[in-house]
């Protein structure tokens, strides 16, 4: 009989600890919310299925040469794997309403504000800055860019954040109504607005990937690989000239690399990383962000509704965070809910998208500020 069998079995339970049990539970719970609730499921569930290899002891899969420890190094640690989902994100973003209406671009900065209330808050905590910074940038609303920080900034709290940042951005619908009722009347989200189309010619949608690239890089240099990769995918969309590479981008290219981002985030949830306070003060920070932008974004909309002479909604401010396109869809829908033919979608689809480069642009001046 072969006894190695046996003994590396007996080694695989002997190690198991309270904490691997408990983070194995953990990362059940991920998979049943991504299946049977399909919250942010793409992500949740290889993060979830992920987090649940990495805690069974004995398999040298996260130590040094292991499968997940390689895919860590691969794809996290140098930043590769969120860039390239990011290349699929820009394919898969139409940024037309935004061109249609450029002012919009400003509800998208407003909508950062929680990134830089929760990174005070978080110093305030006992966090580190750029621990804070790190926690802060859950606010994006923006599940690579927090990724894409916290592995330059904070890789020891990589695993919370990831979870924080996706599990929020999927409970979107249910953070931001509350927030929008206690910060606008009934009246004001009753204001309807107009919807004119503006014709946006072929050339202005292929110069505005190039153009953003080129301002980014010159303003905020730590932020350009991901919204380079992002304006290129959006590029390859605008084109018309390279429908293979755009399909690809938006399937083959945005599956196969978020299916390893997962693996590979879920991987760094070890117990004796992730099951401590900080994880739990991480957890409350990351909604407090959320929180935070979506105030942000209402208080600049209430402006704009003032100076236009009540003819904009605040509403349009909360969807200047990055959660494209749910937050767009969450504004419209509490829209309709005071008025059935009150139709925001088109109008919030511009700030939605406003949002991701806004985001992704507060996250490069915050590696600029910190990462040197």
């Amino acid at each position: 009989m072969d006894w190695s069998f046996v003994e590396n079995m007996l080694e695989g339970i002997v190690g198991l600890s309270l904490g691997n049990i408990v983070m194995i539970a953990v990362g059940g719970i991920l998979v049943y919310l991504a299946i049977a609730k399909e919250y942010e499921p793409v992500l949740l569930l290889p993060i979830g299925f992920g987090a649940i290899l990495a805690n069974i002891p004995a398999t040298g899969l996260t130590e040094s040469g292991g499968l997940l420890h390689l895919l860590k190094i691969a794809g996290i640690d140098n930043e590769l794997f969120p860039s390239l989902v990011f290349i699929g994100v820009g394919a898969m973003t139409d940024f037309g309403p935004l061109l249609e209406n450029p002012k919009l671009m400003l509800l998208g900065a407003a909508a950062q504000f929680g990134i830089f209330g929760t990174l005070l808050v978080a110093t305030l905590m006992g966090f580190t800055i750029n621990e804070a910074a790190s926690i802060g940038i859950i606010g994006s609303a923006d599940g690579p860019t927090s990724i894409y920080v916290a592995s330059v900034l904070a890789p020891n709290l990589l695993g919370p954040i990831a979870v924080a940042a996706y599990s929020y951005m999927s409970l979107v619908p249910i953070i931001q109504p509350p927030v929008m009722r206690l910060l606008t009347t009934k009246e004001e989200r009753r204001i309807k607005m107009r919807y004119t189309s503006r014709p946006v010619s072929h050339m202005t949608r292929v110069l505005f990937p190039i153009t953003v690239t080129l301002i980014t890089g010159l303003i905020a240099p730590k932020a350009t690989p991901l919204i380079g990769m992002l304006m290129f995918g959006n590029l390859l969309r605008e084109a018309l000239v390279v429908d293979r590479l755009n399909k690809a981008a938006q399937n083959e290219l945005a599956n196969i690399v978020t299916i390893f981002l997962g693996i590979a985030v879920g991987s760094s949830m070890i117990a004796e990383y992730f099951l401590t306070w900080r994880t739990i003060g991480i957890l409350v920070m990351g909604l407090v962000a959320f929180a935070l932008d979506t105030a942000g974004g209402l208080i600049l909309g209430r402006i704009f509704m003032a100076l236009s002479g009540h003819k904009i909604n605040p509403l349009i401010g909360a969807s200047g965070i990055s959660a494209f396109p749910m937050s767009a869809r969450v504004v419209h829908r509490v829209g309709l809910e005071e008025d059935f033919s009150n139709f925001l979608l088109m109008h919030a689809m511009g700030s939605n998208t406003a949002g991701q480069i806004a985001s992704v642009m507060a996250g490069g001046a915050v590696l600029a500020l910190l990462a040197g």
